[in-house]
């Protein structure tokens, strides 16, 4: 390969996923991640193990990242990395790691905000997006519609006040008993239920922001209330619950949405983070879009949740414009937008 092409290695650590990828003047060669199990059996991510997972697994993810592509690390123009947001034990280990092997190397280094990266994974396959559009981005710890000029240039334009909507999700689904990953266990089950039998309250907002704490707090007290009538109520009635919660939340983020597109006269709309991995959430999206006219955008299901391919896409456009870091850079738990 002649040595004018842009190659970068990228690593994502910001969770409980480690990974890492390759890019190739922006093309994504592959995406390779190491999930972390251990966190199943405490019902949620527990930090300190999510580190040290992180530890046994980044250099064999990235061993076999460089690998797959046939890439040596002697070729490599640049190494990104999440800078955050996320658990700070997390990101330590993907930054300590990258900053580490660039300076061995003595290439560039390229911080990537994890957010930012899930809308640019829109660009890593066809079709993609254009100019301006609006991208939904929902997580378990984010829920923001953000407007987006150019590849770099976004604005957020309305955010959750409290939890994000993948929490009320993942707590719904602790409150059922059903385990952990919370959220897609729950769309699962609610294939098979009746989305109107029960009826939740939907918190309205000021402007394009959200509230998710009160449904989480209606269906806590709903579940006290119903148990004490029938102790066997959520076996008997969980899908129709797990339905009908979910048609709440798809309602209020997609309410917001069309009010955002109508306000900024905007049909180009696309939805990223692990939540639009959701069948209910591309269902329902997918028919307002008939509606309202609107053209719509879902990353692959591999670059929804959490990965390294779109932080490699994200770095790209960053080397492109020359937007390089030092190696004083540190970890950002709580990294603005």
């Amino acid at each position: 390969m002649p040595s004018s092409e842009i190659k970068i290695l990228a690593i994502e650590s910001s969770c409980d996923e480690t990974s890492a990828a390759v890019a190739v003047d922006g093309k994504v060669l592959n995406n390779i991640i190491a999930t972390q199990s251990v966190h199943e059996n405490y019902g949620g991510v527990v930090p300190e193990l999510a580190s040290r997972a992180h530890q046994q697994n980044i250099v064999p993810v990235v061993d076999e990242a460089l690998k797959n592509a046939a890439i040596s690390k002697d070729d490599l123009s640049a190494i990104a990395f999440t800078r955050g947001p996320g658990l700070m034990g997390a990101l330590l280990v993907g930054t300590s790691f990258a900053k580490s092997m660039a300076l061995a190397l003595d290439i560039p280094l390229i911080e990537v905000n994890h957010m930012q990266a899930h809308i640019l994974a829109h660009f890593i396959d066809d079709p993609k997006p254009s100019f301006p559009f609006l991208c939904l981005t929902v997580s378990g710890g984010h829920t923001q519609i953000v407007l987006i000029k150019d590849y770099l240039e976004m604005e957020v334009i309305g955010e959750t006040q409290d939890d994000a909507v993948g929490e009320a999700f993942d707590k719904t689904a602790k409150m059922l008993g059903l385990g952990y990953p919370g959220g897609p266990l729950v769309d699962k089950l609610a294939h098979e239920g009746d989305a109107l039998r029960f009826k939740f309250p939907e918190t309205e907002m000021q402007g394009l922001n959200y509230s998710f704490s009160g449904i989480k707090t209606a269906v806590l007290y709903f579940l006290r209330d119903q148990l004490k009538q029938n102790e066997s109520f959520i076996k008997d009635n969980v899908n129709d619950i797990c339905a009908s919660v979910q048609y709440t939340l798809v309602r209020m983020l997609l309410q917001k949405l069309r009010k955002a597109a109508r306000q900024h006269h905007i049909s180009e709309i696309a939805i990223a983070g692990g939540v639009s991995a959701n069948s209910g959430l591309r269902n329902t999206l997918n028919e307002m879009a008939k509606k309202e006219g609107w053209n719509v955008y879902i990353p692959s299901f591999e670059y929804c949740t959490d990965n390294a391919g779109m932080i490699a896409m994200a770095a790209h456009f960053k080397y492109v414009q020359d937007e390089f870091v030092g190696q004083e850079v540190s970890a950002l738990p709580r990294m603005k937008f």
